[in-house]
């Protein structure tokens, strides 16, 4: 949470040079921010924490700085991962093995004209910038898609990628990894919502117990800082299925700025 908190000042500096915008309310906008394809530039810090890993039950973290920006008029959506780790000592009471950044994940889609179904489908890449210790060494490449519907007060979608090794350090494991996160949000008027959006991974190269498949949900709220639109939220899940070595459990706080279109 130390790093999420010395990036809050580049937000509070944004907020002073936002342009005006168009008049959007509370509930329009986090209907907006629950769409990964909405032609809306949005800046997420998500933190993850992910609590019982190993004999120790300790804890990792995993700050997720992922912006978002459209092109082309909202045609082309980027997707950017930096994430930051700290990677625990799994064989003793304290210690840190590592921490920094680990794997970029650039995702990019098309995203055509949207009717009642909308959808995204293009590459997504996997940079090794986290060395040995944070990452897997190897350049990825893979197809993603995002499908979603939007009905009254309801969001529901999923988005799946899946990303091969096509080059890095040989003495490495190749990277065959799927992911799939389903969500599911309910809007409750005044900017408030509850939703649910697991992320089930699975690594096909593991000989067993490859997978994790948590369940959770979270509650969050769209709040104003002046003209600034933040979207809040917490939420937790539960890995029903996961490694021996692999954590219990796992806290999610997201705080995303919006930087909806001036009207």
């Amino acid at each position: 949470m130390s790093r999420l908190s010395r990036l809050m000042p580049a937000v509070l500096a944004a907020t002073l040079l936002a342009p005006s915008i168009r008049a959007q309310t509370a509930d329009d906008l986090a209907k907006e921010a629950a769409n990964p394809i909405a032609n809306l530039i949005s800046f997420p810090l998500q933190n993850n924490t992910d609590f019982g890993l190993g004999d120790f039950d300790r804890a990792r973290n995993v700050l997720n700085v992922q912006p978002v920006i459209p092109f082309g008029g909202g045609r082309v959506i980027t997707r950017t991962i930096l994430p930051f780790v700290r990677i625990p000592d799994v064989s003793a009471e304290s210690g840190t093995v590592s921490s920094g950044l680990a794997d970029i994940n650039i995702s990019a889609f098309y995203v055509p004209k949207q009717g009642a179904l909308m959808w995204g489908i293009g590459p997504v890449i996997e940079v090794p910038t986290g060395g040995s210790e944070r990452g897997s060494e190897k350049w990825s490449v893979g197809p993603s898609l995002v499908v979603l519907s939007q009905e009254g007060p309801w969001t529901l979608g999923v988005l799946a990628n899946n990303v091969f090794s096509i080059a890095g350090e040989d003495t490495r494991s190749d990277v065959n990894r799927g992911l799939l996160q389903y969500f599911i949000v309910r809007q409750l008027g005044q900017g408030w919502y509850v939703n649910s959006a697991p992320i089930i991974t699975v690594n096909w190269e593991a000989e067993q117990d490859g997978w994790i498949v948590p369940f959770g949900a979270g509650v969050g709220k769209l709040v104003f800082l002046g003209k600034l639109p933040v979207n809040t939220q917490v939420g937790a899940y539960y890995n029903a299925v996961k490694p021996d070595f692999g954590p219990d459990w796992q806290l999610r706080v997201q705080v995303q700025t919006l930087f909806p279109r001036p009207g």
